[in-house]
This record gives C-alpha cells, sequence and structure tokens, in this order.
C-alpha cells in the first residue's frame, strides 16, 4: 500500500472512512478488550487511557478497534456548532465540492482552533487536493495541539515520501509506531526504508 493511500486511509479522506464506529458486537467476537472509562474520567482522561492501551497493544485487529474508539473521541469537538461544520465539511468532500469544504473547515478553526481534528481534516484535503505545503502546515498544528494524533503523523510521512526525504520519511513512521505499534502498514513502511537507506549507506 503506497503512503499516499494509507494516509487517506488513517486521517480518512473520506467520512465513509473517518466515521468508523466502534462497534461492541464486533469487538466481542474478535474478542476484544477494551477497557471501560471511569465515569468520572474527563474526555482527555479517556483519551490518555486509550493511547496508553494502544501503546501496549500488539494484535493488529485489537489495535485497530482501539484507535477507532480514539477516532470517535477525536470526532466530538465538544461545539454543537463545530460539529455540525465539520459534518457539513464530510458531506462536500464526498460530493467533491472542495472550496466549500475547505470554507466550513476554515469556520471550525476559526471558532474552536484549538480543536485538533477540525486542523486534521483540513490537512488532509489539502492533500487530496495536491496542496501538500498547506497540509503540512495544518499537521504541523495538529501535532502541537496533540503529538499522538496518528492520522496527522501518517500524512507527515506521506508528504515527507512524496518528497523523497526517506530519513526524515523514516523518522516521521518510528514516531506514528511509537504511538500505534501494531499497525502492519507503519511497519512494512519503516523496514522498507531502513533496508532502503542502509542499503544507500553500504
Amino acid at each position: 500500500m503506497s503512503a499516499m493511500r494509507f494516509f487517506a486511509l488513517t486521517s480518512a479522506a473520506l467520512p465513509l472512512i473517518f466515521f468508523i464506529p466502534s462497534f461492541p458486537a464486533v469487538a466481542a467476537e474478535k474478542d476484544v478488550i477494551v477497557e471501560q472509562a471511569d465515569v468520572n474520567s474527563s474526555p482527555k482522561q479517556h483519551l490518555d487511557q486509550l493511547f496508553a492501551q494502544l501503546k501496549r497493544e500488539r494484535d493488529p485487529d485489537k489495535a485497530s478497534s482501539i484507535a477507532n474508539e480514539i477516532r470517535t473521541e477525536w470526532n466530538d469537538s465538544g461545539s454543537a456548532t463545530v460539529n455540525l461544520l465539520m459534518q457539513w465539511a464530510d458531506k462536500a468532500i464526498e460530493e467533491k465540492r472542495n472550496p466549500a469544504a475547505l470554507d466550513f473547515l476554515d469556520e471550525a478553526i476559526a471558532l474552536k482552533p484549538d480543536y485538533a481534528e477540525s486542523w486534521n481534516r483540513r490537512a488532509t484535503l489539502n492533500f487530496v487536493m495536491g496542496n501538500y505545503r498547506k497540509s503540512m502546515s495544518d499537521i504541523e498544528r495538529v501535532l502541537d495541539l496533540e503529538p499522538r494524533h496518528f492520522g496527522a503523523l501518517s500524512g507527515m510521512a506521506a508528504i515527507l515520501s512524496n518528497s523523497g526525504n526517506d530519513q526524515l520519511t523514516l523518522k516521521a513512521w518510528e514516531r506514528f509506531l511509537d504511538v500505534y505499534p501494531a499497525e502492519r502498514t507503519a511497519q512494512e513502511q519503516v523496514n522498507t526504508l531502513s533496508e532502503k537507506l542502509a542499503g544507500n549507506r553500504t
């Protein structure tokens, strides 16, 4: 799988891909045990718990379920207005109305600049549109707000890969794996790049 396609899947360029719910029935079938959040814990504490689980989990299927739960948490901005703008942006992206989607995302960012997911969605859209410089700028903002954002890290790796910088691409994938160690595609990217760079040095 190419880095570009992986970025699309991980960062969810399409609403259909992005809004992946956590289905308890599916989780039970796969024997996935997701620790229940403390009812008194804040959304940030719950997210911290999920990231701790993701970092420990070595089974790819179980890790994927945890990652999907993290995405579900990311989807809630805490603001009904921003959530609605994000939904409108997703619909516009689905309908290939990219300028309208950008307007909605710009408005969401203006209303709540500390909401990482609006920056990430705009980074993804800019990437899909080929605006890599703008995408990287948005990715840097996402990672300022949430350094563990694996979607943004995969996007960074994809852009660096397109620029032909294998060394920096490898570092981005290594950062990704530090957050999400069980992701197979990221593992393959690290192995391929490590071998390539080792070969270049001999």
